[in-house]
C-alpha cells in the first residue's frame, strides 16, 4: 500500500551515527521514506531521517529496519515486534464534500484533493477556493484575478481559465512595438498577452495576478495586484 504508514512498536535497539538507544518505541515509516522513532516523553522523536534515499525492513530472523539518507544511517532492531498499516492521505483545509464520492474535498498544496478518489485538482496560483458550485460538474468554484475577477471551477477540463480570459481580453489591447493586436495565448505553462504577428514580432507579456484598472501613458493596461499597481509591461516606468 503505497499512501499508507506503516508501524512497527516494541522492544527495540536504535542506532544511529554517533548514539545507541533502547527502550519500547514506536517506528513509523511515512510514504516519502521518513522514519520516527518515538518513546514515551515529550513530542520529539529520538531518532529521525527525513525522506531516506532508502529503507530495509527485515523480518525473517527478528525485526531490522535500516534506513539511509547520504552518509547517515538509522537503524532499529528488535527480536519481536508489533506491526500495522494504516491509510493516510494529505491533510489540509476543508473545502466541501464530493459529489461523486461524498467524501471530504480539502485545499492542500496548491491543489484541491478529494480524500476518497485521490483525485487532485490543481489551482491557479493567488486562486480562492469559494463556496459557490460549478452549476456543470458541481465541484466549488475558484476566483482567479487574470485582468478581471474570473469566477470558474477548479476543474480546468470543465471550465477553463484560459477560455474565460481570451473571451474577455483577446484583442483588447495592441502591441507597444509594432500596432499588432494582443492575443491571448499560453505558451510553455504561462497565460500571455502575445502578438499576433508572431514570429515576425516576439513581444509577449505575462498576464499578473491582479485586475486592469487603469490605462498605462505606454498603451497597455495598469493592473492593481498584491504588491501594488504595475503594467502589463512589468519593465515599463511610464505608469
Amino acid at each position: 500500500m503505497a499512501d499508507a504508514i506503516r508501524a512497527f512498536a516494541g522492544d527495540c535497539t536504535v542506532e544511529t551515527d554517533d548514539r545507541t538507544h533502547r527502550g519500547r518505541v514506536l517506528v513509523l515509516v511515512k510514504p516519502d521514506r521518513t522514519v520516527l522513532v518515538h518513546d514515551a516523553d515529550g513530542y520529539q522523536p529520538v531518532a529521525w531521517l527525513t525522506r531516506a534515499d532508502s529503507v530495509a525492513i527485515q523480518s525473517d530472523d527478528g525485526f531490522g529496519l535500516t534506513a539511509h539518507l547520504d552518509d547517515r544511517t538509522l537503524r532499529v532492531t528488535a527480536d519481536r515486534i508489533r506491526r500495522s498499516v494504516y491509510p493516510v492521505t494529505e491533510a489540509g483545509v476543508p473545502v466541501g464534500t464530493s459529489l461523486d464520492t461524498g467524501g471530504p474535498l480539502i485545499r492542500t498544496g496548491g491543489a484541491v484533493v478529494d480524500l476518497d478518489a485521490g483525485t487532485r485538482y490543481p489551482l491557479v496560483a493567488g486562486a480562492t477556493v469559494l463556496d459557490e458550485r460549478c452549476p456543470d460538474c458541481g465541484l466549488p468554484n475558484m476566483r482567479v484575478d487574470r485582468g478581471a475577477a474570473f469566477e470558474v471551477c477548479i476543474d480546468r477540463a470543465c471550465d477553463p481559465l484560459d477560455d474565460a480570459v481570451r473571451e474577455r481580453f483577446d484583442r483588447a489591447w495592441a502591441c507597444p512595438d509594432c500596432g499588432s493586436d494582443l492575443r491571448i495565448i499560453r505558451r510553455r505553462g504561462r497565460l500571455l498577452a502575445g502578438c499576433d504577428a508572431y514570429p515576425d514580432c516576439e513581444t509577449a507579456f505575462t498576464i499578473p495576478a491582479g485586475v486592469v484598472v487603469d490605462d498605462c501613458s505606454c498603451g497597455l493596461p495598469v493592473f492593481e495586484t498584491a504588491t501594488g499597481q504595475r503594467c502589463l509591461d512589468g519593465t515599463c516606468d511610464r505608469q
